[in-house]
């Protein structure tokens, strides 16, 4: 028998600073495949968390739920610090001699005027890996521009293509950016815990919100030397739809392959529309054509005629329908979190299996290990001979 799998992170330390959306999704993602990861919560920043979203006015029941439906805080300890008190530094400098990396997302500049910057902390642990992320980057123009995934978009380029309005851009309604920019981080952290463990020289790692949300517009840079040639917002091709039905439910298609192409039109009863399949001056009649036919029958049936004929298409899931997909219930995709106090809630699993994740629990409430990391250090402190002369 094959034994288990172990981690694929397994004994990798992070320290984990940040607060919002994308350095916690870098860490998660860290964490879900077995790193150990050490959230620095500041008081202060919980409480201007807690009046955002409204948590405030929950009682510590509702708090603590709130909390336990947190899949990013998920599979992560937790130490409840005030960063700007002196004996918080001093307990943090110490970890930070015991980690591999280190994730912030504060403007450039504030750690560092804390005593907690790359420089003052590489002289600790001259392997760590820090990594910084921010809305434009360390260095340059923007570097202290404030702003949030909106911003990102609209800065990149991206915003500029987004929505089907040819008169207006609009808001995409997922947090494109942020998720972007964590995925981007995570995977700089690897490539740099790499490069620290073969050399033993760790670095600044200099993650921008806007250059990760630029890479959305890779197919555009790779397909126009000239990207303002390319067709604008909403203009999309034919064999390309989103099609409402006669129940008001909506469904994708995706059948740009001639081969795909063909057998569409052929579900469709418009053969007709095969050889015209590139034809830009004609995109607007067969999409017309193709929505009035679409408008005939409700969305079951046209999931069953191109399940039959295997084209490319799906459902348009609203998210509770797609938690609800049997495809990501059997890959793990979906799971069932128990929450304190015995409720399930539905989650997110790991997006990426590697083999040997640990299973995933509540997240822990803000300080739930404070104690326990200052008990650890005393007593590393207490079993460390003083250098001599004191």
């Amino acid at each position: 028998m094959t034994p288990p799998l172990p981690a694929s992170l397994a004994g990798l330390r992070v320290l984990d600073f940040s607060r919002l959306l994308p350095g916690p999704y870098c860490t998660w993602l860290l964490a879900d495949q077995g790193a150990e990861v050490i959230r620095v919560e500041n008081p202060r920043e919980l409480a201007k968390q807690a009046k955002v979203f409204g948590w405030d006015k929950m009682d510590a029941e509702g708090q603590a739920r709130q909390r336990g439906r947190d899949m990013l805080a998920r599979g992560k300890k937790s130490l409840r610090l005030d960063i700007g008190d002196g004996d918080a530094q001093a307990v943090l400098r110490r970890l930070v001699a015991q980690v591999d990396v280190l994730v912030e997302d504060y403007r450039p500049g504030v750690l560092a005027g804390l005593g907690l910057g790359y420089e003052a902390l590489q002289a600790l642990n001259p392997a760590l890996v820090y990594v910084s992320l921010t809305l434009c980057g360390q260095t340059g123009p923007l570097r202290d521009k404030p702003g949030h995934d909106p911003v990102a978009l609209a800065l990149s380029g991206v915003m500029s293509r987004t929505g089907e309005d040819p008169k207006a851009p609009g808001l995409p309604g997922t947090p494109a950016a942020d998720v972007l920019t964590g995925s981007h981080a995570a995977f700089a952290t690897l490539a740099a815990v790499m490069s620290a463990r073969a050399t033993g020289q760790g670095r600044h790692v200099d993650v921008s919100m806007t250059e990760c949300a630029m890479t959305l517009t890779a197919n555009i840079l790779s397909r126009y030397a000239d990207p303002s040639e390319a067709p604008p917002r909403g203009t999309r091709r034919a064999d390309l739809g989103l099609w409402r039905c006669a129940d008001g439910l909506w469904l994708c298609t995706t059948d740009m392959e001639p081969r795909y192409w063909a057998t569409f039109c052929e579900v469709m009863g418009r053969p007709d529309f095969i050889p015209l399949q590139l034809e830009a001056t004609r995109r607007a009649e067969i999409r017309d054509a193709l929505q009035a036919l679409f408008a005939q029958h409700p969305r079951a049936h046209w999931l069953a005629l191109f399940e039959a004929a295997g084209t490319q298409f799906a459902p348009v899931n609203e998210v509770a329908d797609a938690l609800a997909e049997p495809h990501f219930r059997a890959r793990g995709a979906v799971i069932d979190v128990t929450l304190p106090g015995g409720a399930t809630q539905t989650q997110l699993g790991p997006p990426v299996r590697l083999g040997g994740e640990p299973a995933p629990g509540p997240a822990a409430l803000p300080g739930a290990h404070t104690a326990e990391f200052l008990a650890r250090l005393g007593d590393e402190q207490e079993e460390t001979p003083a250098p001599a002369g004191q």
